[in-house]
C-alpha cells in the first residue's frame, strides 16, 4: 500500500504508556506522508493501540474494533498493543480486522502497512516475548504541556494476577543518552512538564551500568524542562535516597504513585508482591516526614481470589491509617494464565462492588483532607492547553488541580496561585 497522503486516525486504550508509544507510531507514520485525523473524518486507516490488564479492558478492545469497522467498512484497521500481543489469534478472527501486530511488531506499522497486501502477512504477528530484548522508546504530547516519556519497559515480577509480562516481556530499559536527547526534543516543542513512565519504573537501568536514581539526578541538572514526575513505583523500589532527593529537587515534583495493591500482608503473599504492608507504611512515613505537603496516590485492587472479609478488613483499616492523598481501586479482574486462578476461594461479584465502595468512600475523604491542609498556600500551577468548557485547569507541583476562568494567556505557564476552596478542583 502506498500510505502517502493516506488518512489515519488513532484510537488508544489503556495505560499512559499506550498513549507514548501511539504518539510514536504516529510520529513515524506523518514522517512517511501521512495526514493524522480525527476517528469521525473518513480515515482510510486506523491505528488501534489496546489493552489487556483486565478482562473488561479486552472487551472494550473487541467492541471498540467492532464499532470501528462497522462505521468504516473500507477503512485498513491495525490493532496493536498488549490486547494484540496476548490475543492475536482471536482479534485476527474479527472480521474486518486486516493487521494485528504485537510487542516488537508495532513500532513497524509503516513497514507492515506497505506489505498489506501480501499473503505473508495474513496472519498475526505476535512475537516471543520473553525472547524480546529490543526498547522501543517513546514519548507522547497532546496539548503540548506534559509529556510522558517511556524510560522502561517489561516487568519481571510476576505477581499472580497480573498478565503484564506475558504482554510486554522481561524488563528492559532505554540508554541515557537515549533519554537525554528525547528530552531535549521535548524542550524544544515547548513542553513544561515530562512524565517518567514504564512499566515497572523503578526498574531502570537493570542490566545496565545507570540506575534510576542516577538517572533522576542527571536529568535534575537539566534546565530543559522545568518539572518531572515519576510515574508508579513499585514500594520495595521507591528508596529512601530517591525519596530524599525529591525531597531537594530542583524539578522533580513532590508527587508518588504507589501501588499498594491490598494492606493484608496474607493478601500480599498469594499476590506475591515483595513487601510487607509495614514496610509501605514506612515508605509513606518517610515521605511525609521530608516532604509534609507531597500528594501519595495509592492503586489497591479488591476482590482477588483469596481475601477472605477478615483480609478485607484488615486491608482497609491498615488503608484508612495511611497518610495518603488519594486510591486508585481496582475490581480484581481473572487474567487467563496467571497463578491467582489457582487459589480456591472467589469473592462473589456483589460483595466485590461492596469493597470498591467502601474504599472509594475511604479515598474522597482523603482528597478532601488532603486538599482543605493545603488551602490558603500559594503553589506553582502549570495550566493545560485545553479548555474545560469555560475554565482552563492546571496543577499545582503537589498535583491538586486548580480552575480557573478561562484565560488563553496562562496556557503553558507555570503561575503562583494562592489556593482557595472555590478554584480546588476535586474529582470523585
Amino acid at each position: 500500500m502506498d500510505i502517502a497522503g493516506k488518512k489515519v486516525a488513532y484510537i488508544t486504550l489503556g495505560c499512559k504508556l499506550n498513549f507514548s508509544e501511539t504518539s510514536t507510531i504516529k510520529h513515524s507514520l506523518e514522517n512517511a506522508g501521512t495526514q493524522t485525523v480525527d476517528e469521525k473524518q473518513g480515515a482510510d486507516i486506523f491505528i488501534i493501540n489496546t489493552c489487556s490488564v483486565t478482562d473488561m479492558a479486552e472487551k472494550k478492545g473487541r467492541q471498540l474494533i467492532r464499532k470501528i469497522i462497522h462505521h468504516n467498512p473500507d477503512a485498513y484497521i491495525v490493532v496493536v498493543g498488549c490486547y494484540a500481543q496476548l490475543r492475536a489469534k482471536e482479534i485476527k478472527s474479527i472480521e474486518g480486522v486486516d493487521l494485528v501486530l504485537g510487542a516488537s511488531e508495532k513500532f513497524n506499522v509503516e513497514h507492515y502497512l506497505k506489505h498489506l497486501e501480501t499473503t505473508a502477512l495474513s496472519e498475526p504477528h505476535s512475537c516471543d516475548i520473553f525472547k524480546l530484548s529490543q526498547f522501543d522508546l517513546a514519548y507522547s504530547f497532546g496539548d503540548r504541556t506534559r509529556c510522558f516519556l517511556k524510560i522502561q519497559d517489561g516487568c519481571d515480577y510476576f505477581c499472580t494476577y497480573c498478565t503484564i509480562p506475558y504482554a510486554r516481556g522481561r524488563s528492559r530499559s532505554a540508554d541515557t543518552a537515549q533519554i537525554l536527547k528525547a528530552i531535549r526534543e521535548v524542550a524544544a516543542k515547548g513542553i513544561k512538564e515530562v512524565i517518567l513512565t514504564g512499566v515497572n519504573t523503578g526498574d531502570f537501568g537493570k542490566g545496565q551500568t545507570t540506575d534510576f536514581l542516577t538517572l533522576i539526578r542527571q536529568l535534575d541538572q537539566m534546565d530543559e524542562i522545568k518539572r518531572y514526575r515519576i510515574s508508579s513505583i513499585e514500594p520495595n523500589l521507591l528508596t529512601n535516597e530517591i525519596i530524599e532527593f525529591v525531597a531537594g529537587s530542583r524539578h522533580f515534583m513532590p508527587h508518588f504513585h504507589i501501588p499498594l495493591q491490598s494492606g493484608s500482608n496474607e493478601m500480599l503473599k498469594l499476590m506475591h508482591r515483595r513487601y510487607t504492608r509495614e514496610a509501605f507504611a514506612t515508605k509513606i512515613n518517610t515521605i511525609k516526614s521530608l516532604i509534609p505537603d507531597a500528594f501519595i496516590g495509592v492503586d489497591t485492587i479488591v476482590g482477588m481470589r483469596g481475601e477472605t472479609e477478615d483480609y478485607f478488613k484488615e486491608a482497609r483499616d491498615f488503608i484508612e491509617n495511611l497518610n495518603i492523598s488519594q486510591l486508585h481501586v481496582f475490581p480484581y479482574s481473572e487474567r487467563q494464565g496467571t497463578k491467582a486462578l489457582e487459589i480456591p476461594f472467589i469473592v462473589p461479584q456483589e460483595e466485590k462492588h461492596h469493597r470498591v465502595t467502601e474504599l472509594l468512600n475511604i479515598s474522597n475523604k482523603k482528597l478532601h483532607k488532603f486538599y482543605q491542609q493545603c488551602e490558603g498556600q500559594t503553589r506553582p500551577v502549570l495550566f493545560e492547553e485545553t479548555k474545560t468548557g469555560r475554565h482552563i485547569c492546571g496543577f499545582t507541583d503537589n498535583y491538586i488541580k486548580i480552575q480557573l476562568p478561562y484565560d488563553q494567556t496562562l496556557a503553558n505557564q507555570i503561575i503562583p496561585v494562592p489556593l482557595k476552596t472555590e478554584i480546588l478542583a476535586i474529582e470523585e
